[in-house]
């Protein structure tokens, strides 16, 4: 039980590492929370700041939802895991998946920036890139897509949080894929918890009144129009 307890602090530690706001304070000396959209996530940092730390963001945020799933939980060991094959799951996936949580909670609430985090899209795409590598690719290639035609990040976004366990559950059980039935459960919650964190993003969809990508060249940002 010890490790387990460890492997969900080092995690949620990880997971609190905000990303967009220190690479954004680091390289143009801004607090991305004041502007734009006012959240500590990459988006953000690619609307404020531009490229450079949102790009940076997103491979910390990707990063420690790789290094929770696909690194914290298989090499960490104090004592031995519990016994959590519950419903035929194998153990270190339930682990992997476990530290994952508890790096999103970390990314959504960070205890490094006072609880105010991002909606942990990125660092969800950093578990599941390290637990199950075709099905996320695929996810990617849903959310690129749902980005390009609809230019909403946000759509793209909430429409990859249900098509990973719609996909988990096509590959399982229409195509008879070697996964684990965990991976379902959890990309439901996971999924679950960004759709809620784009609450605010769902009603000004509804309005007509959300941001829009202009354009997919690298993005200057607030600051490089002068507007800060």
């Amino acid at each position: 039980m010890l490790s387990l307890l460890v492997i969900l602090l080092i995690s949620y530690f990880l997971g609190s590492i905000p990303g967009a706001l220190w690479s954004s304070k680091a390289l143009y000396g801004v607090d991305i929370r004041q502007y734009g959209s006012h959240n500590a996530g990459a988006t953000n940092a690619f609307r404020v700041v531009g490229w450079p730390a949102g790009v940076l963001a997103t491979i910390v945020d990707m990063g420690k939802g790789y290094l929770s799933a696909g690194i914290v939980a298989s090499y960490v060991r104090i004592d031995p895991l519990p016994a959590l094959s519950v419903f035929g799951w194998e153990a270190p996936v339930l682990v992997g998946l476990l530290a994952g949580l508890a790096a999103i909670v970390g990314h959504m609430y960070p205890i490094f920036a006072r609880f105010e985090g991002g909606k942990g899209v990125n660092t969800a795409a950093g578990i599941l890139l390290a637990l199950t590598p075709l099905t996320m690719l695929y996810t990617m290639a849903v959310f690129a897509a749902v980005l390009l035609s609809s230019r909403y990040v946000s759509l793209a976004s909430i429409t990859s949080a249900i098509a990973f366990p719609t996909l988990v559950a096509i590959r399982k059980y229409g195509m008879g894929a070697d996964l684990d039935g965990s991976l379902l459960v959890i990309g439901l919650l996971i999924g679950t918890a960004i759709i809620v964190a784009h609450r605010s993003n769902i009603r000004r969809l509804l309005r007509g009144n959300e941001n829009r990508v202009s354009s997919f060249r690298p993005a200057q940002g607030m600051l490089g129009r002068g507007e800060i």
